[in-house]
């Protein structure tokens, strides 16, 4: 814990504002993508990928026709903060964890005289707005369903549902065990609680483990319920990072987006491969762009010839896995011997039929130093440590809202930043005085 929000520059805030808007506006181009390219107008390739791994029933219901213009409506890019001024997204999450956490740390840095980005309610105000406007109604009820594998989260969405129902909203965070079909309600509880929205905090890779997920399924499907996000594996994906950079896909883009937009996320977005074992014709290769430590890689079997300088690249799993979330499969060349390393490479390729891998380059966060309470030896401390920004945007009402921002800061000898033990999470606030 902190004593203080992390300080970030006015310039910076404004910055992640706009980075909001060019999101969406990404998010919205990716779903026309996937729709023109299971129609045929786009290369086979794309259809291939973005469905590559998955079983039927997930595919059927990425395609549904009454979700096709369906869009998350939570997003949340993991930012590095680099020593010339650049934030760079490693990572987009459209079903995050760590909003109940940044909304109850949010309000008691408030409580103490602070102003953080977002305001003191800004994360249960934008989602009450959001869930209104999804249910199309002003007094929903509103399940945030956890399931296991999330069972980590339950107690901050326990939270925000508190928070929603403070605000005159009718949420509860329930089990999927706990839902139940009452005629034509999807309900939850012993007192059949009926539900108009379905928040859905569970992973698709995990849909076979989830209790009652047909009942789910059916609901949405007959009306009966709303369920946000959508079933929509192919927005889950790291490797539509890659897409944004392919050669073939840059005129799709650009009509999609706009010179500007396409810009500004070039700069945002950080340079992503596919690790696809297809072999190459002998004077092909790998994009050009792929250059790490001085050294072209042509094939991806050089990647395992690497040296530790070269190998400044990140290998991990891009979205329909068990490993793809919380920094499970995740692979710092540089931080791992010439074996590990290969065999990561390896096991990347040989994945890809069920589980394609990227490729990333490694983005090193400056450094800073932050306050911290020291529990046990009852005294404010420093850590000088590596960054991670983590916006919230909620979308609502053809609008999107900076709700909040999420600091992680971890050791500086940790490769990977991902909340443990050591690091300290706070809320932003703007600081003329900041140096992110």
């Amino acid at each position: 814990m902190s004593p203080e929000p992390f300080p970030l520059r006015p310039d910076t805030v404004e910055r992640l504002r706009v980075l909001g808007h060019d999101l969406l506006a990404f998010y919205q181009a990716v779903n026309r993508l996937y729709l023109s390219a299971a129609r045929g107008k786009q290369p086979p390739w794309v259809l291939r990928l973005l469905n590559q791994g998955k079983p039927e029933r997930v595919r059927e219901l990425g395609q549904l026709r009454r979700m096709r213009s369906q869009l998350p409506r939570i997003i949340r890019p993991d930012l590095m903060a680099g020593d010339d001024g650049t934030l760079r997204a490693t990572e987009l999450d459209s079903v995050p964890g760590g909003f109940g956490t940044l909304a109850a740390l949010t309000r008691r840095y408030a409580h103490l005289g602070f102003d953080p980005v977002g305001g003191s309610e800004g994360i249960p105000q934008a989602l009450a707005a959001m869930f209104r406007e999804v249910a199309e109604g002003d007094d929903p009820t509103v399940a945030i369903v956890v399931a296991d594998e999330s069972e980590d989260y339950r107690p901050e969405m326990i939270s925000i549902a508190d928070d929603l129902r403070a605000l005159g909203l009718d949420a509860h965070a329930v089990h999927p065990r706990d839902l139940s079909l009452e005629g034509d309600a999807l309900c939850f509880g012993d007192d059949a609680r009926r539900v108009d929205v379905v928040y859905r905090f569970l992973e698709l890779h995990d849909l076979p483990n989830i209790p009652k997920i047909d009942l789910l399924i059916y609901a949405m499907k007959q009306r009966l319920a709303v369920v946000t996000p959508p079933f929509k594996a192919h927005l889950e994906e790291k490797l539509l990072m890659a897409l944004f950079r392919h050669a073939a896909l840059h005129d799709f883009w650009r009509g999609e987006l706009g010179r500007d937009v396409m810009d500004r996320l070039g700069e945002s977005l950080a340079p992503t491969w596919v690790l696809d074992p297809a072999p190459l014709p002998p004077f092909a290769a790998v994009d050009p762009a792929l250059v790490t430590a001085g050294r072209q890689v042509r094939t991806w079997d050089e990647l395992s010839e690497l040296t530790q300088r070269q190998r400044r690249l990140v290998i991990k799993p891009s979205g329909f896995s068990e490993l793809a979330w919380g920094a499970r499969g995740v692979t710092v060349g540089h931080d791992v011997s010439a074996d590990d390393w290969g065999r990561a490479v390896r096991q990347a390729l040989e994945n890809f039929p069920n589980s394609p891998y990227v490729i990333q380059p490694y983005h090193e966060s400056r450094r800073v130093r932050v306050p911290y309470f020291d529990f046990e030896a009852d005294e404010v401390r420093e850590m000088n440590g590596r960054t991670r920004i983590s916006p919230f945007y909620i979308v609502a009402n053809d609008d999107v809202t900076l709700a909040g921002v999420l600091v992680t800061v971890v050791p500086a000898a940790n490769k990977v930043i991902h909340g443990t033990p050591q690091s300290v999470l706070a809320p932003a606030v703007a600081s003329e005085e900041a140096v992110v």
